[in-house]
């Protein structure tokens, strides 16, 4: 930004700044009083970003409002002329858009002030020569903002200024080209009358010559002629532009017109100014012939013919009817038609997309006016190459058509297909057609073919853009139209038939009775798709193909007057009438959606009879037998009674019929199959399914007949060879040659080699060393020529004739797999509709085997596009679908069975892509399995049950948790585990993480499983470093921590079975942390358990607890304990009391009661007393007038002081005969914190050193420490046989229960004796 600021202008400095650098401390241009606020407006203001200077700009104008008399409105506007001269380009629109919005804000800055500031801090007289360039553009920006300001065409003086400086700056011309004209022009065009009289002297020359040498002179000439013709003929006399010596200068000046906008492409003003003028003067005529078609065209210059098709577009709405007629038949338009023909290359400008746009605006400017409408779509229609039309069939300016102009062009098109005029129309050929020297490619039957195929196209293309009901009329005019001229003709004409009264003026041959056919079922395809919500029901509430079948009824009714192309036999016509009475009794349940899809179907093999009769005929028979059967069977509502058993369901043999339909190329036959197929499919039979997957079986041999007949329209070719080009054509001859080639430098057969061998050693052309003497004759070399042409064309032969078999393999393979593609609709269809259905789960192979076989082998397109139909059936319809099957009980054990062989397949594959569909399938089935309940497969034998028991004795609590899933994971562990120990030990494994991770989202429990066997492995700890192993071990932790939020609210046995297995892992952690000495929090977790105490809890008051409920409490307690708080026990006593109390009735209970004594009667034991008395005593004794005491007592004491304190804490007590006793009080609750016993506390000391608390809890009261610390500490003490085994047997105990904490205790006890051994 160096450039912006000027020598005088400089940005400010601060005082220390300005002291150090040894300047003047006297801000001479009073900068320090800006704030830097207030500069960085101008900054903003020069930035590339667009938002940014309209933001900067605004922000600068309301700061200038503010203070509009003080410094910164002279520092602004000093600021804003300098940054137009800045060496960046793009940064002096910027300044110059600014400083107009600042001049247009406030008006009483005069203009002439700032632009004389601009000429002298930009003067070109002073500026040095490489400032040149920037200066000349600051002075143009300068002008033009003041322009913009909206004020300089109200300021006389400023604008004399104005214009003068921009014509001394059009002289600058190599640096600012036409720029200085231009803006000229547009401020003469915008300023008043008067004041243009006054200008006009001064930029105008009276010289037309130079006028026309220039196109902003002829521009400004031709503004003067609009706005002040008076003073433009007072200054240069009467002028004929268009006379004959000024029209090549007029076709000049054009011509650079069109270079000049090549870049814009956009129509300049000149032209149309032209041409208005042209209209004007009513010479329009000698303008377009001599100077757009007879000049600008003849230039072969394609800016210019750019300008003629522009010029074209925008004079539509300015031409009347009969001069639309002379350009549209003019050179101007067959140019056009040639440029749609030859510009088809992919970098090749195309204007077609530009003339639809000006026809377009002008259609929807004139709806008024629908002759000139008409005209005009007539006009472009008749365009033809070869009697074929450039624009194409699906011309989308025929939506603005108004109803009656659309009306007329629908009859243009009927007239112009039964009568082809080739004279009304545009015709042209081609450079490449006009050397070609055939003579068939120039006849009229061609041109006519052309002509009528294109129209009945466009027919249908208008039919398909109509969305109103209003043209319901021409829409049935159109599709009888189609429909009588596909399959019929006329005998004699018929009032009553008003088609029988068109008469063709060109026969009708085959081929163009093919084309119609082909037309109208595309249009039936219309009508029965886009038109269903409107246009398909009429006003008789009948569908569009109904009427059509009405239609030909009363054709084949007028057999006088009309008759088909090809007629029916006796046993056809009984075929058709018995589908018409077929169609009368489904009309009659219109109101049930299965007899609308056998309507449809109906009518469209009753249309079809007049396609292909003969198999047609037995369709419909086929087809209405299954109809009725259906019918009768929802009527009956019972399959007692059975009509044949060896003939077989009607479901199956309307499967038959639709994949024999579905081998018909026809988009039309698909959607009907498919409508069909969705009303039928809650029938399907597992054989009628079977039929569907042997079509789509990838390894079924090709020599298997399917009893289906796959058709291909791409044989009948529409059009004949010479409508190709002739590049094709040379492409084609060099990929022959290519093949020829190749072909030949292949390998040799050997029985030709034996052959030619044979031939030369014939001929004695293979001589020995000693016959190279002798030398063939002529007959000899003859007849060995002879011989070899023949030997070497039968070779050719047979190489043609393998390449042909090799193609029609090729071919054969494309149409089965189009065929396969197209019946893949019918498992989409079931997949979707049908998805609790357990013919579903059949489809799971036979979709991986297609989808495993094609990635094989996509090679072609269809390959291609059968894998992704494939993989989006499997994946979207049917792995993520919302609902499954739910009845699965009769096949358990072969869904377990597929399960595994999913995952081993899974892990066999090559490819991973392929190895992940297959591990998705083995997922689903996991969901099947385990949104199904093993209820239903013992519902009847539950229902016996119940009949013979009281219902009084049935529980009232909620049943939901105690429903089990078929998902049985001591089944499923192992198949994932195996596949989880294949993905970490073998490197090539097909199996990847997200499947694992998907397995895992789904499954939390079998996560919490397989880690609690992966964590504890050797091999696994040997793979991290320890910081790596502290950080997973916290991950896993914390995502066990999240679990056990929703601890104790658990309904389901899946909800269960995911809190057990995520407490046991939890306890695995507990392990592997204290094993391992690991420093991770466990406050979160310790938290969070005992938060959820109280759900757990209030389960097992009302009784909802089964036995993994049990193990669950039980597993709770046991992390609790490692975390450091005991089970209370009050609660074991009760949780073992409360499951024989419930299960007793009052009447045992007191049965029970009857021998028992009273306490009054029952003797007590003296050796619970001494032992309640040593307990007393015990706390008043102190340690040192006692006498030295054995290892036994010691421990005794120590039992017995843990046994109170335990007590008093509500802590459960050990079982020894020392701290029994007959009546246990309740635990009592005290606001002091418990006592804890030395071997506890030291267990707490460690847990908290892992957790990184303190060993000492600040809320412990300094009495227990210090009676903590008077303990005596611990010794080794001798063995001796009597204490031996009872401690052997306790620690075994312990161990038991707290493997982690307690078996690291005793490593440690063991590492003491083995330094106490040491001498």
């Amino acid at each position: 930004m160096a450039e912006m600021e000027s020598q005088d202008v400089a940005e400010p400095l601060s005082p220390e700044e300005a002291m150090k650098s040894g300047a003047r401390p006297v801000d001479r241009h009073g900068l320090l009083k800006h704030s830097r606020e207030f500069l960085d407006f101008f900054w903003d203001i020069a930035k590339p970003q667009q938002e940014t200077r309209l933001e900067a700009t605004e922000k600068l104008l309301e700061y200038l409002r503010t203070r509009p008399e003080g410094s910164e409105m002279k520092y602004a506007l000093k600021r804003l002329i300098t940054g137009l001269g800045v060496g960046r380009e793009t940064a002096r629109p910027c300044y110059s858009l600014a400083l107009a919005q600042l001049l247009q804000s406030f008006e009483d800055i005069p203009l002439c002030s700032i632009l004389q500031q601009i000429q002298e801090k930009h003067d070109l007289q002073k500026v040095k020569k490489a400032m040149m360039r920037p200066a000349l553009f600051a002075n143009l920006f300068g002008v033009l903002a003041l322009f913009q300001s909206g004020r300089l065409v109200k300021d006389s003086e400023a604008l004399m200024k104005s214009v003068k400086l921009l014509q001394a700056l059009a002289q600058h011309c190599n640096h600012l080209q036409e720029q200085p004209q231009k803006a000229l022009v547009d401020i003469l065009s915008e300023v008043p009358e008067a004041m243009l009289q006054e200008v006009l002297p001064k930029v105008l020359t009276p010289d037309l010559n130079s006028v026309l040498g220039s196109p902003e002179l002829l521009e400004l000439f031709l503004l003067a002629h609009q706005k002040v013709p008076a003073k433009l003929e007072k200054l240069m006399g009467s002028v004929n532009l268009f006379s004959d010596e000024n029209i090549p200068s007029l076709v000049t000046v054009l011509k650079m017109t069109a270079a000049s906008v090549k870049k814009e492409r956009k129509l300049p003003a000149v032209a149309l100014d032209l041409l208005r003028l042209a209209l004007q003067e009513d010479k329009f005529p000698r303008f377009w012939k001599e100077v757009v078609e007879q000049g600008l065209l003849k230039k072969q210059f394609w800016p210019a013919s750019y300008l003629c098709y522009r010029l074209l577009g925008a004079a539509l709405p300015l031409l009347s009817k009969e001069q639309l007629q002379l350009v549209m038949r003019g050179d101007l338009i067959r140019h056009y038609g040639e440029h749609m023909i030859t510009a088809k290359f992919p970098n090749q400008f195309k204007f077609a997309p530009e003339m639809n746009e000006y026809v377009g605006t002008f259609l929807e400017g004139c709806r008024d006016d629908p002759e000139r409408q008409l005209a005009v779509v007539v006009a472009f229609t008749s365009v033809t190459n070869q009697g074929l039309p450039v624009v194409p069939t699906f011309w989308r300016v025929v939506r603005f058509l108004s109803a009656p102009a659309l009306r007329g062009y629908v009859a243009w098109l009927r007239d112009m297909f039964l009568q082809p005029d080739l004279d009304s129309l545009v015709d042209f050929s081609t450079s490449n057609q006009k050397k070609t020297q055939d003579a068939s490619l120039h006849g009229t039957e061609r041109a006519v073919f052309r002509l009528r195929k294109w129209i009945i196209l466009r027919l249908v293309s208008i039919v398909d853009s109509l969305h109103m009901e209003k043209e319901e009329a021409l829409i049935e005019e159109v599709a009888r139209f189609c429909f009588f001229h596909s399959f019929f003709e006329t005998k004699k004409p018929m009032s009553q038939i008003p088609e029988t009264e068109q008469r063709f003026s060109f026969p009708m041959d085959s081929r163009a009775r093919e084309v119609v056919s082909s037309a109208f079922f595309s249009l039936l395809q219309t009508l029965s798709t886009q038109f269903r919500q409107a246009l398909e029901q009429t006003q008789d509430r009948q569908p569009w193909t109904y009427r059509l079948v009405q239609f030909a009824d009363m054709l084949l009714n007028h057999s006088r007057s009309v008759a088909p192309l090809t007629p029916f036999t006796t046993q056809q016509r009984q075929a058709w009438d018995r589908m018409l009475q077929t169609l009368k009794e489904l009309e009659a349940r219109s109101s049930e959606a299965k007899a609308t899809a056998f309507q449809h179907l109906l009518l469209l093999v009753g249309i079809h009879l007049f396609k292909s009769p003969a198999e047609s005929c037995d369709l419909l028979g086929d087809i209405q037998t299954c109809i009725k059967k259906s019918l009768v069977e929802k009527t009956r509502r019972t399959r007692s009674k059975a009509t044949n058993p060896q003939e077989p369901p009607w479901v199956e043999v309307l499967v038959e019929i639709l994949l024999a339909l579905l081998a018909q190329p026809s988009h039309l036959i698909r959607q009907v199959a498919r409508s069909v197929f969705s009303h039928i499919c809650s029938h399907l039979t597992p054989r009628a399914l079977q039929l569907i997957l042997d079509v789509l079986n990838p390894e079924q041999s090709q020599d298997e007949d399917d009893n289906v007949v796959v058709t291909d329209d791409s044989e009948k070719q529409p059009e004949n060879e010479e409508d190709k080009s002739e590049d094709s054509e040379d492409k084609n001859s060099e990929s022959e040659e290519e093949s020829d080639e190749e072909e030949r430098d292949g390998d040799v057969d050997p029985g030709f080699r034996e052959q030619l061998m044979a031939v030369l050693q014939a001929g004695k052309a293979l001589g020995g060393v000693d016959d190279e003497e002798e030398e063939l004759g002529d007959e000899a070399m003859m007849a060995l020529d002879q011989n070899l042409a023949s030997l070497f064309a039968e070779q050719k032969l047979r190489i043609q004739a393998r390449r042909d078999e090799k193609n029609k393999l090729q071919k054969e393979k494309a149409i089965r797999r189009d065929f396969q593609i197209r019946v893949l609709d019918l498992i989409e269809v079931l997949v979707t509709k049908q998805p609790e259905n357990p013919l579903v789960l059949e489809l799971l192979e036979p979709l991986l085997n297609i989808i495993r076989c094609s990635m094989r082998t996509s090679s072609t397109k269809q390959e291609q596009d059968l894998l992704h139909k494939t993989a989006r059936i499997f994946t979207h319809h049917l792995c993520r679908s919302r609902h499954y099957c739910r009845d699965v009980s009769n096949c358990v054990e072969t869904l377990y069975t597929q399960v595994e062989r999913l995952v081993k397949q899974a892990s066999h594959q090559a490819d991973s892509s392929i190895s992940f569909y297959y591990f998705n399938a083995s997922l689903y089935l996991l969901r099947v399995l385990k949104g199904n309940t093993a209820e239903r497969s013992t519902r009847k034998t539950q229902k016996k049950e119940k009949t013979g028991t009281d219902t009084s004795s049935k529980p009232k609590g909620p049943k939901v948790a105690q429903t089990p899933t078929c998902l049985d994971l001591s089944l499923v562990t192992p198949i994932y585990s195996s596949a989880l120990s294949s993905f970490l030990t073998k490197r090539n494994s097909p199996l990847t993480a997200p499947m694992f991770l998907s397995l895992f989202s789904r499954y939390p429990a079998q996560a919490c499983l397989l880690l609690q066997k992966a964590l504890p492995i050797r091999e696994l700890r040997l793979c991290f470093e320890d910081p790596e192993w502290e950080h997973l071990i916290g991950q896993i932790l914390a995502k066990v921590t999240e679990n056990l939020h929703a601890l104790g609210e658990a309904q389901t046995k899946s909800e269960h079975l995911k809190e057990r297995s995520s407490l046991e892992l939890l306890n695995t952690l507990f392990r592997i942390i204290n094993h391992e000495k690991l420093a991770v929090d466990l406050t979160g977790v310790r938290d969070v358990l005992q938060s959820q105490q109280a759900n757990l809890q209030q389960r097992v008051k009302q009784g909802e607890h089964s036995t993994g409920s049990t193990r669950l409490y039980d597993l709770y307690w046991q992390a609790m304990k490692i975390l450091g708080v005991q089970r209370p026990k009050s609660e074991k006593k009760k949780d073992a009391m409360e499951v024989p109390s419930a299960m007793q009735s009052p009447v045992s209970m007191k049965r029970k009661k009857k021998g028992f004594l009273p306490e009054t009667k029952k003797r007590k034991k003296r050796k619970s007393e001494g032992t309640m008395q040593e307990e007393g005593a015990k706390p008043a004794a102190t340690g040192g007038d006692q006498p030295p005491s054995t290892g036994k007592r010691r421990r005794k004491r120590r039992r017995a002081k843990v046994a109170g304190q335990a007590q008093v804490n509500g802590m459960p007590v050990a079982n020894s005969p020392a701290t029994k006793s007959p009546a246990p009080e309740p635990p009592t609750t005290s606001p002091s914190p418990p006592a804890e016993s030395p071997k506890l506390h030291k267990k707490n000391r460690k847990l908290s050193q892992v957790n990184g608390a303190a060993p000492g809890s600040p809320t412990e009261p300094a009495g227990e420490k210090q009676h903590q610390k008077e303990l005596p500490p611990k010794e080794i003490s001798g063995k001796s046989p009597q204490s031996a085994l009872p401690r052997k047997r306790a620690r075994l105990c312990l161990a038991s229960r707290s493997p982690s904490l307690l078996q690291s205790g005793a490593k440690k006890k063991k590492a003491q004796l083995r330094k106490g051994r040491k001498p």
